[in-house]
């Protein structure tokens, strides 16, 4: 199925020169909301996977539904700030911008395979530094799933040899 007419793209914002792909209409849409993560659980039905890692906030939508049907379980990569208990933490960049992201000290258990589930694959920063918590937890990265790709910012090139999936690129 071709998702790329199910996304807005939205210029100029959050700030001049950047092209925002809005996936909220995409996710208004419940048939074709289930077909991404059917599709993304269909790509990855033979990998081995202990649970999925989803950024905030989209990786969230994309990775919590694509847990359940792969019948695996979720955790959380939250901004600074946002978990209770002990975590970690690590700084990154984004496309315009910094923040800290953080994880439970407890989410991931060592050799722990994990998939990292998000809506867009920009630069990579945040990606990346979701693979370094997860491997700071011993957990090992098998692969990472995106509804979107934004190809001319080379992203891939940030998270090494793992495994990547996107089903529409810009």
């Amino acid at each position: 199925m071709n998702f790329k007419p199910y996304i807005r793209v939205i210029e100029d914002f959050p700030q001049p020169g950047i092209s925002f792909k809005d996936i909220t209409t995409l996710l208004q849409n419940g048939p074709v909301y289930r077909e991404v993560i059917n599709e993304l659980a269909r790509q990855l039905k033979e990998v081995e996977i202990d649970c999925i890692a989803g950024p905030e906030a989209r990786g969230f939508v994309i990775g919590a539904p694509l847990a359940i049907a792969l019948g695996v379980g979720f955790v959380p990569i939250r901004k600074s700030g946002k978990l209770p208990g002990h975590t970690i933490e690590a700084d990154y960049a984004l496309e315009y911008g910094k923040d800290k992201l953080a994880m439970h000290q407890d989410a991931i258990g060592p050799g722990q395979k994990v998939l990292i589930a998000d809506d867009l694959l920009a630069t990579g920063g945040t990606i990346a530094t979701s693979i370094n918590l997860i491997e700071q937890l011993g957990g090992q990265v098998v692969g990472a799933a995106f509804l979107i790709e934004l190809l001319e910012l080379n992203g891939r090139e940030k998270l090494g040899p793992i495994d990547i999936i996107s089903l529409v690129t810009y």
